[in-house]
């Protein structure tokens, strides 16, 4: 019989704590663009079966008020209001209604405890989800607006700044309706507010603000869409005033910038309860 010493027996202690010694580090934290990336790729795929009906809904809904409105409103400045208006409604009832339901829906089912074990910022998801309902509204509101445009008689020369509208005001509304839907206690108080909110937009953004009481217009300046539907509007004019355009885009950027940070933090108080 021969002796071996107690640190080579495989079932020894000594032999499970000396490779514990050198156990390996973990990986460095996922960085924030790739991890943006892949959320958004992720929440494009999931979303493009179940979200392309509702933007068919969207568009055909604009068009609609758009065609209620032709005998309503005077050309000019009010005609111009109604399809900036119009357009923006549907960026408002993909990025602000629907993705409040979405958020609200996956913190009630558990959803975001998924999210919060995968090595992602909090971050990447709230604008990698915010941008893939946005992009959703890219068609639906360039049709809105060709068709709106040729309803009302108007210019379709600058219809190019949509290429910055869109995004900003995306933004803005999906970081609103992402924060909506992660701070309200239940997902049906989620869908709630994500409605009024587009109503809102409805309300404020499509009827022409010459036509408001003081107070509504007080109202119409708090609404995030507000300054994307302005600087719209101001492009259908035969000499647009591009500061006053740069100006309403810069201030629905910083809308965005701060809704999206809301909608962050909004995201990590959810995910930790």
């Amino acid at each position: 019989m021969s002796v071996v010493p107690a640190d080579v027996l495989p079932g020894s202690a000594l032999a499970v704590d000396e490779p514990a010694a050198y156990a390996a580090e973990l990986g460095p934290r996922a960085r924030l663009w790739p991890s943006l990336a892949a959320v958004y790729r992720a929440q494009l795929s999931r979303a493009r079966v179940a979200r392309i009906p509702l933007l068919f809904v969207a568009t055909f809904q604009s068009i609609g008020i758009m065609i209620l409105m032709r005998g309503v409103v005077d050309d000019g400045a009010e005609a111009q209001a109604v399809v900036a208006g119009s357009s923006v409604l549907v960026v408002a009832f993909v990025a602000l209604n629907l993705l409040a339901q979405y958020f609200g829906q996956l913190r009630a089912s558990g959803g975001l405890d998924h999210y919060a074990t995968l090595p992602v910022p909090p971050a990447a998801v709230v604008l990698g989800a915010a941008g893939a309902y946005a992009s959703f509204t890219v068609p639906g509101t360039v049709v809105t607006a060709v068709f709106g445009c040729v309803l009302f008689g108007l210019p379709l020369a600058h219809l190019w700044i949509l290429v910055a509208v869109i995004p900003l005001a995306g933004a803005a509304l999906a970081g609103l309706g992402a924060a909506l839907g992660l701070l309200a206690p239940r997902p049906e108080l989620a869908t709630l507010l994500g409605q009024l909110g587009m109503s809102a937009a409805l309300l404020l953004g499509v009827l022409p603000a010459d036509r408001m009481p003081e107070v509504v217009r007080f109202a119409r300046d708090l609404l995030p869409s507000t300054y994307g539907v302005e600087a719209f509007a101001r492009t259908f004019g035969p000499n647009p005033d591009w500061a006053f355009v740069l100006g309403d885009l810069a201030v629905c950027g910083f809308v965005g910038v701060v809704s999206l940070a809301v909608a962050t933090w909004a995201y990590r108080r959810a995910a930790v309860r």
